[in-house]
């Protein structure tokens, strides 16, 4: 079996290694930064010099890139891949987008003849490298059928959430979720301090409430450290809740507290933390404090 992947980001490029692992598959990767594709090329992966080259005789084609409108540059663009590919074949699409354009994504496909899922997922840096993704499925149970056995090489477990579109749809609660509970969580601990407990205390206790998102035990960590290396970047958290505020517009659903997150988030980025994990939000507040 032929299989593209495009787009070596944190996520796409620990997504790859893990499909290089499975027997069976011909793998060939293409990044618009080249360099992305050297340590794949290393370990036995294919590369192309283009992503319409990438999918030539594809099978399947993954895709693990930032925005919709890179989506759309790279698929449907001059040099657009799916009108490379071969009838019949499979594009799986892993990265965060709105639900309205995975639904124009599936409708764009097919009219060319090729099969549409969109696949995001839950998870960041270290479940991307060991494997241990969810993968959220948007998509024709036969489609997730002939794929399940490289999802599962990329992740523990699969949830089919409906038809094209649903996938997006469910990451985009997922991500409301993440965005509003790290904030609330640095709120939360910034005051602990100004009360008196220790910033040690209160990372070592209060992710242990009953209370607490479990994902804040790890976030929790990076604040003691003072670390915020990248596991999942602020902009893109950012990007992720205006793709939200335009989806809650299309429902005509207001999310009050979520466009206060938006708001700070923003402004974190502003302040010049984007490139760091979005637990960065934290340092942010404590500054303003």
């Amino acid at each position: 079996m032929n299989v593209a992947f495009i787009g070596l980001g944190i996520m796409g490029s620990r997504m790859a290694n893990n499909l290089l692992r499975h027997e069976g598959i011909a793998l060939t990767v293409f990044n618009r930064s080249p360099e992305a594709m050297a340590p794949l090329k290393a370990a036995g992966a294919r590369t192309a010099d283009s992503a319409r080259h990438a999918v030539a005789d594809a099978d399947m084609v993954f895709t693990m890139l930032s925005a919709p409108e890179v989506v759309e540059k790279v698929a449907f663009g001059d040099d657009g891949f799916v009108g490379a590919m071969d009838e019949g074949a499979l594009w799986i699409n892993c990265s965060t987008v709105n639900p309205s354009y995975s639904r124009e994504c599936d409708e764009r496909s097919r009219a060319r003849g090729v099969r549409f899922l969109d696949g995001p997922v839950a998870g960041t840096k270290m479940p991307a490298e060991t494997g241990e993704l969810t993968f959220l499925l948007g998509g024709e149970s036969a489609d997730i059928e002939q794929v399940r056995p490289l999802l599962e090489q990329m992740g523990q477990k699969i949830l089919h959430v409906g038809p094209a579109g649903q996938g997006s749809a469910f990451k985009m609660l997922v991500n409301a979720l993440l965005a509003q509970n790290m904030l609330v969580f640095s709120e939360t601990a910034l005051l602990g301090e100004k009360l008196g407990f220790s910033r040690d205390f209160l990372m070592d206790t209060l992710p242990n409430l009953p209370v607490t998102a479990p994902f804040l035990k790890g976030k929790a960590g990076l604040i003691k450290a003072g670390d915020y290396e990248a596991q999942f970047p602020l902009e893109l958290m950012l990007k992720d809740l205006q793709l939200l505020d335009l989806t809650a517009y299309e429902q005509k659903q207001p999310l009050f507290l979520a466009g206060v997150a938006k708001s700070v988030f923003g402004q974190a980025n502003g302040a010049g933390h984007g490139r760091e994990d979005f637990a960065a939000v934290f340092a942010y507040l404590d500054k303003l404090g």
